[in-house]
């Protein structure tokens, strides 16, 4: 099963102040068993540019849509046995520390 993990960053990081997990070692190993089909880190909110239309016409401004201090910082794109195996993947996330982790299914357009 195919699931989106949004990495975000928070206003309330863990404080324990243990070494955080090596980012380089997480991606090596999620991408050898093939549980990570591609991930990156996107550009800063300031490169962001929101589009919309509206009655027809086209709306366009830059950065995000949303005004939040907690913003998507990057990606990955998980195939994963379950949701249970996903958790397993993200929990051992170095973000999961510093911020948080969304894991969103792929919906089913087959039904």
């Amino acid at each position: 099963m195919k699931y989106m993990m949004f990495v975000c960053s928070d206003t309330e990081p863990d404080n324990d102040p243990t070494e955080l997990p090596d980012i380089h070692k997480w991606v090596a190993d999620n991408d050898t068993r093939g549980r990570r089909l591609t991930g990156n880190v996107l550009a800063p909110t300031t490169a962001a540019t929101t589009v919309r239309v509206r009655g027809g016409e086209l709306l366009v401004s830059e950065g995000p849509f949303a005004e939040t201090m907690e913003v998507i910082v990057g990606f990955d794109l998980l195939d994963c046995a379950d949701l249970d195996e996903a958790i397993e993947v993200a929990r051992t996330h170095p973000m999961a520390r510093e911020g948080r982790l969304e894991l969103r299914p792929f919906a089913d357009l087959s039904a």
